[in-house]
């Protein structure tokens, strides 16, 4: 009876040692570098770019300069299909959808009165407008919606750049790559995908703009009942 249990136990604790080392060894794999971090400042950015562009899905937000002034921006971004979100423009709050090479924009009275006039205004509250992807007053927002053109857009706008050294941007190891002209910081995903997790702009172009949630399942359809704005905008 004795030996018995001493052979169980014997047992038992070489398969509690034997899982200990599975896990190890796969926390290893898991954590261990992505390469990136040896590259050279161009060579950080274009992996980057190309791991950003590839990827299904992302969620964008913070602040980006477009046409020369900021917009805010908070979107779900889904490769080949378009985008959902919010944003904030001159002014406007407004939500913001492209699917089917079409966009789709909703926001409130100040809104409504500005891109489609005041007699429009009050009969358009709670609508969504629908215009092309592809020309019309609400094409320039397309961009926003395109997650492998925002990407591309926003890290490929840069001067000499330099090494900012290591960093955890949301608990993931990173690696930083300075613009020395533009007084702006990218911060690379130093394990698994070198995915673009932050950049971060100080002075004149102070703001920051965060990547997160890659890959994860985001559902888009488009508004039922919306009101073509070129159309309106054709009447005024």
């Amino acid at each position: 009876m004795i030996g018995g249990r001493s052979s169980s136990a014997q047992s038992t604790n070489r398969t509690v040692l034997l899982a200990a080392a599975l896990l190890a060894g796969c926390g290893a794999s898991a954590s261990s570098g992505n390469g990136v971090a040896s590259k050279s400042p161009a060579q950080i950015v274009a992996a980057a770019i190309s791991a950003g562009a590839d990827a299904a899905t992302v969620h964008v937000a913070g602040s980006i300069l477009g046409a020369g002034k900021p917009i805010s921006i908070d979107m779900d971004l889904v490769a080949d299909k378009g985008g959902q979100g919010r944003l904030m423009l001159d002014g406007f709050g407004v939500e913001l959808m492209s699917v089917d090479r079409s966009v789709y924009v909703k926001g409130g009275a100040a809104f409504y009165r500005r891109f489609t006039g005041r007699a429009s205004a009050g009969l358009l509250r709670g609508k969504w407008l629908k215009g092309s992807a592809q020309h019309g007053v609400l094409a320039p927002l397309a961009a926003l919606t395109d997650l492998r053109e925002l990407i591309v857009s926003a890290l490929s706008d840069h001067g000499a750049l330099s090494r900012a050294g290591a960093a955890r941007i949301d608990g993931r190891p990173a690696i930083g790559v300075s613009d020395r002209a533009g007084g702006g910081t990218l911060y690379v995903a130093s394990t698994g995908a070198p995915y673009p997790l932050e950049i971060i702009h100080a002075g004149a172009r102070a703001g920051k703009l965060v990547f997160d949630h890659w890959n994860k399942a985001v559902a888009i359809a488009a508004p039922t009942d919306a009101v073509n704005v070129d159309q309106l905008r054709s009447h005024r």
